[in-house]
């Protein structure tokens, strides 16, 4: 593969996704020509010439996320960060999938089964309150507190990265957290 040729064809479109993720247009333009350079010495990593686009967009997500993490700033939509599908994104789901559920055992039993029915099996707290035999105002708080203790585990046990709507963009466990 051609870097020259790599570049024209794809450069408008990374410069494109880049300054939607980045306000300043000069360090979007650094980045941009940072990921140039990652480009130029790494394209004959690329064994399949049919993934040379998705491994381009593997490259520019990872620059910003860097970015990112080097001005301490938030991002303003950093969803895109782990998007779903991507192997980080399912690994990552299905460790923190086999988390929650041994967390979740740890919660008084009044809180862990408000969360089980409504965070896992969907049931609404409307359904819970009368599941339940208590208000609609008791089930809604005990969904809720149940929640705010879920996330202190989280919390004591892994460091989070977060996008601005606060989703898991990443995580590293703090150590082992088991009951």
């Amino acid at each position: 593969m051609d870097i020259k040729q790599v570049w024209q064809d794809y450069r408008c479109e990374l410069e494109r996704f880049l300054r939607s993720r980045i306000s300043n247009p000069e360090d979007a333009e650094d980045l941009l020509q940072d990921i140039m350079i990652k480009t130029y010495q790494q394209l004959h990593t690329v064994q399949d010439p049919s993934k040379l686009r998705s491994w381009l967009f593997q490259v520019t997500r990872n620059a910003v996320v860097d970015y990112y993490r080097q001005s301490r700033q938030v991002p303003p939509d950093a969803s895109f960060l782990m998007d779903e599908g991507t192997e980080r994104y399912e690994q990552a789901r299905q460790e923190l999938s086999e988390c929650i559920h041994l967390f979740i055992k740890q919660l008084p039993e009044n809180y862990r089964l408000a969360v089980e029915a409504v965070d896992l099996r969907g049931v609404s707290q409307k359904a819970l309150s009368e599941e339940l035999g208590v208000s609609y105002s008791a089930a809604k708080s005990r969904v809720q507190r149940g929640r705010q203790m879920l996330a202190g585990i989280f919390e004591s046990c892994c460091r989070f990265e977060l996008d601005a709507r606060g989703n898991i963009i990443d995580y590293q466990s703090k150590g082992i957290c088991v009951p």
